[in-house]
């Protein structure tokens, strides 16, 4: 067993840990499973590196975890006993910026947050943002195919990604540094890398396509009475002013009771509404765009789909909306152990769903802290419950419930946070059988010998 970590160190040098030498943030991810120390830790700091890493683990049919921010919340960073963790946290940086062409190159380690910084700073607008945008890596984001609060406008990580770079389990280099918007030469095997969680090759460098940044942005919170008078807001919105609309976020009353009595933010509102929206649109340079978002807004007022709302009138005003949203962030502070989900429920299922855990919840679970907030526009739905003392049977029992209503309106598992370890077992909800064997097809002709990420996905 010790064979393959004196190759490694043969090869790799100081680049490989062990035993006490592994940083305690390389035993875990965000998900919750407990700490497990890996056998060795890998640090490489090229692709040359990494490809030689994998090589050694090929030959020798050792397991490899792969690691970036550690931010996932699924289990699919988070090591098993006796793998090689494999942390490309060392290849960080942005390589190139082609203002030209609207992109960047990037090293797969690299922040999220110094991706946007380096579009910012060159004109532009990373089109990918989510909460842990300081520690989450470009590499992990499209590993997972993250989502975030723009999806509405900017689509998930696959439709902001042109090219990769990408080392296969036997250590091969495939690369498509592409830049151009149209490559029709051949197959697109890119996006096979896209959200595949790491079970079919490692990631190591990610080009961008970017956006112009937004002008005018608008920002409003809204409240409704229905989830159906909130979809008609969105549509009437979109009709209005097509294109516009950044994010389109919705909060439940159990939601805003949290942020409230909980943790401790004012009043939205002085009623209490079914449906908080959180809405803000980019409507352009032009003082009129900030007339037309607030218009738009009183004539959904007059006719009775919007019962209350605010504009923000600076950029505190902003910030103090977000922070509604935000408080899932501070849970931790306030609330006992949580099961997160992150699953999609079609829109015209949304109500249903919500029903059913309002009547569900309370039967089976009476000490429950439970809530549901979405980017909703995307079908993209959050739903976390708290739980004094929480036991493992516990957990399954809720998940069970979730993940049962989810299938029985034709939704899916997961949203945006991938499959990982924890949602493996409830993969077939939502994928069909001859879906699970082209999937295990891949993995075999990619993986033969089962080494990338074992046990996460399938």
């Amino acid at each position: 067993m010790n064979d393959v970590i004196d190759a490694l160190k043969a090869a790799l040098g100081s680049q490989v840990r062990t035993g006490s030498d592994i940083p305690l943030r390389n035993h875990a991810d965000a998900s919750g499973l407990a700490p497990t120390p890996p056998k060795a830790l890998a640090l490489p700091q090229t692709t040359e590196d990494v490809a030689t890493a994998l090589r050694i683990c090929h030959e020798h049919g050792h397991p490899v975890v792969t690691q970036g921010g550690l931010t996932g919340l699924a289990g699919g960073a988070h090591p098993q006993a006796g793998e090689i963790a494999l942390s490309l946290e060392r290849m960080t940086g942005i390589e190139e910026i082609d203002a030209a062409s609207a992109m960047l190159t990037a090293l797969a380690g690299t922040p999220l947050a110094t991706v946007q910084q380096a579009a910012d700073e060159a004109g532009y607008l990373c089109g990918i943002d989510l909460g842990a945008r300081g520690t989450c890596t470009i590499g992990g984001n499209a590993a997972t195919n993250a989502g975030g609060n723009q999806v509405l406008r900017y689509g998930m990580a696959r439709r902001n990604i042109l090219g990769l770079e990408v080392v296969l389990a036997d250590g091969t280099v495939v690369r498509s540094l592409n830049k151009m918007l149209k490559n029709n030469a051949g197959y697109d095997w890119t996006q096979l890398f896209i959200g595949s969680e790491g079970t079919l090759g490692v990631i190591t460098r990610v080009v961008i396509g970017l956006h112009p940044k937004p002008q005018g942005l608008q920002t409003a919170l809204c409240a409704v009475g229905s989830f159906e008078d909130g979809l008609l807001v969105l549509r009437q919105f979109q009709q209005a002013h097509p294109g516009r609309l950044l994010v389109f976020e919705a909060m439940w009353r159990e939601f805003m009771s949290v942020a409230t009595r909980i943790c401790g933010l004012p009043n939205a509102f002085e009623a209490e509404h079914d449906i908080t929206l959180l809405i803000e649109a980019d409507m352009g340079e032009d003082p009129a765009g900030t007339e037309a978002f607030s218009l738009v807004l009183s004539d959904l007022y007059e006719r009775g789909l919007i019962k209350d709302a605010l504009v923000a009138q600076s950029r505190t005003d902003r910030n103090r909306f977000w922070a509604y949203r935000e408080t899932p962030y501070e849970y931790g502070r306030f609330l006992p152990e949580e099961i997160r989900f992150d699953v999609s429920v079609p829109l015209d299922r949304m109500t249903e769903a919500v029903a059913h855990l309002r009547e569900e919840m309370p039967k089976k679970w009476p000490e429950a802290i439970w809530v549901a907030f979405g980017h909703v526009a995307d079908s993209n739905i959050h739903i976390n419950v708290a739980i004094q003392d929480m036991t493992d049977e516990t957990k399954k029992d809720v998940q069970g419930l979730v993940y049962d209503l989810v299938s029985r309106l034709g939704g899916s598992v997961s949203a945006e946070h991938g499959i990982g370890r924890i949602k493996r077992p409830y993969l077939s909800l939502s994928r069909s059988e001859p879906e699970l064997a082209l999937m295990a097809k891949m993995k075999q002709t990619l993986d033969p010998a089962g080494i990338l990420n074992p046990g996460r996905v399938l």
